[in-house]
């Protein structure tokens, strides 16, 4: 096990994860939101590889990383649901698009809400202290 490194990644999801909640309390542009909530849930989700000594995946594909830690966290159908839509947050290009709608608060509510709830989940699966790595 090595918590240096799962510790690093936690922090680094957290900074994702505290900056996607400053920006819905200031009602800011909800695919902003998202891509903060998309790399937190990431970060998250490759923290339990880096503890383990595992292989982190060069992907941004949440349900693919989910695959490789659900031996260490089990979310469910509504869960899995979550990191499907988070998943769509991942902006590939930085230009604008047509195409590309904003999500709606709802659901960057929800997603939101998810990955608190795994921010919690992977701190207790790691034995880290919520505090340390706020402060």
């Amino acid at each position: 096990m090595n918590k240096t490194a799962g510790i690093e990644w936690v922090e680094k999801g957290w900074h994702h994860l505290s900056t996607a909640h400053i920006l819905q309390n200031c009602n800011h542009y909800t695919d902003i939101i998202g891509v903060e909530l998309h790399y937190s849930i990431e970060i998250f989700l490759k923290s339990l590889l880096a503890y383990n000594n595992l292989q982190i995946k060069k992907t941004h594909e949440l349900y693919d990383l989910y695959t490789m830690v659900n031996d260490h966290i089990n979310l469910n159908n509504d869960e899995i649901e979550l990191l499907l839509i988070a998943t769509k947050y991942y902006i590939l290009e930085a230009y604008p698009n047509r195409n590309r709608t904003l999500p709606p608060r709802e659901e960057i509510k929800k997603v939101l809400d998810f990955a608190n709830a795994l921010f919690i989940e992977v701190c207790s699966v790691l034995d880290i202290s919520m505090d340390e790595i706020k402060a």
